[in-house]
């Protein structure tokens, strides 16, 4: 796939009833408009290249993470980098038969935001570029400096900077030691990770930094 500089990613809306009240945000004015999560390796374990829904496994604390955020009316999405799409190892139909597995088990999701491109591709939505990260918070509304993304290596904390919003690492047994040191929150699980998203005096960067590692 020749995916050019111009090239977009697939958004794909959440179920009725996934967007967030404003209930918490009124009262709370710290508070995110959007907790956007990585997909594999964050909200479920990594299956490189998964296009088969019957092998979706969450990973530890992510139901109980999701229903905290949603409890208090805080939209949540998913920004994923799919590049088996441009190596002709997944269709869009697969791609979004896992979503709905997903989404089945962890859901609702408000957005799902995924670029299908390769690494050589030059889009500006793969991870660690910020495409995928301003496309989901212009669907939510959210803006993207009271938006926290979460992930598990170095791409999903670059794309967050570069992005403008605040990022926190939940590091896996794949995430590089130098991801560790670079990341600017890391938590030892998802509910902590929830909880730093919460937390007023984790504010948003106020320039890019380094690119961190890549992604599938």
């Amino acid at each position: 796939m020749n995916a050019g500089p111009s090239a977009r990613p697939w958004l794909f809306t959440g179920r009725p009833g996934a967007v967030g009240r404003s209930v918490w945000r009124a009262s709370h004015d710290d508070s995110p408009d959007a907790v956007l999560f990585d997909r594999d390796g964050t909200l479920v374990v990594d299956v490189p290249y998964n296009g088969d829904p019957s092998r979706v496994l969450p990973r530890p604390g992510a139901a109980a993470a999701l229903a905290r955020l949603r409890s208090l009316g805080i939209a949540v999405g998913v920004v994923s980098n799919q590049s088996g799409v441009a190596r002709r190892l997944l269709t869009r139909g697969q791609i979004q038969a896992v979503h709905h597995r997903i989404d089945l088990l962890l859901g609702p999701f408000a957005v799902w935001a995924v670029c299908p491109h390769g690494p050589d591709d030059g889009c500006g939505c793969r991870k660690p570029a910020p495409g995928l990260v301003l496309a989901a918070c212009a669907r939510l509304g959210a803006r993207p400096s009271r938006t926290v993304v979460i992930g598990d290596i170095g791409s999903d904390m670059a794309a967050a900077r570069a992005a403008g919003a605040r990022g926190v690492l939940v590091p896996t047994p794949a995430t590089l030691p130098a991801e560790v040191a670079d990341a600017p929150r890391t938590a030892a699980d998802l509910p902590t990770a929830v909880a730093l998203a919460l937390d007023p005096s984790f504010r948003a960067p106020v320039a890019a930094g380094r690119s961190g590692g890549d992604a599938p």
